[in-house]
């Protein structure tokens, strides 16, 4: 987070695959004999792990400052907005705005639960969000995967065989859009209009 917080976005491009540990997630639960070459990184906001593959994933992030017209107290309140921008982006699609719906497999990956503002398609999953907020404002990262596949994150990580193919199974009802720069142009034009 910078010092000094304005409204702004910022597009990542991912150029190697990495598996990206939420802020608690400690190191020891990646599979040393699995990883191979794929970077372990740990983001400074809260949730599970993300797997980005270049080309698979659009990864952003969305600042706004303490005291600007989107920003709410609430936490779980405060990113309502930003899924409701995502829908209006994609033209359809729903914001969840109830507690955190957690499963068996949410705490160890993002996609396996359900937070406050992200965005779902027919009950699935298609926008992960998590927050980092300070005094200067909150940082949104936003993930929308253009494709996905359910047994690569879970293989990368510490468990049995039998736990990789359930936990795979929770995540086969991820939703993708093949068209995912299309929709990030279309959330660009409609958080700035």
């Amino acid at each position: 987070m910078p010092e000094v917080v304005s409204r702004s976005v910022w597009i990542h491009e991912v150029s190697a695959p990495a598996l990206v540990l939420g802020s608690s997630q400690r190191p020891d639960i990646v599979d040393d004999a699995t990883i191979g070459s794929i970077e372990v990184v740990r983001r400074r906001s809260g949730g599970g792990s993300v797997l980005l593959i270049p080309g698979e994933v659009v990864w952003l992030d969305v600042l706004i400052p303490t005291g600007d017209p989107l920003w709410s107290d609430d936490v779980s309140h405060a990113s309502h907005w930003l899924g409701d921008v995502w829908v209006a982006a994609l033209g359809h699609g729903d914001v969840h705005r109830g507690p955190m719906v957690r499963t068996r497999w949410s705490s160890l990956v993002c996609f396996a639960g359900l937070g406050p503002g992200e965005m779902t398609v027919d009950g699935r999953k298609l926008v992960g969000i998590s927050q980092r907020r300070t005094r200067a404002g909150a940082r949104f990262q936003c993930a929308v995967y253009a494709c996905h596949d359910p047994s690569a994150l879970p293989g990368l990580l510490r468990l049995s065989p039998a736990e990789r193919a359930e936990c795979a199974s929770a995540l086969a009802s991820v939703a993708t859009v093949p068209s995912a720069r299309d929709l990030l142009s279309n959330f660009l034009a409609t958080l700035s209009g």
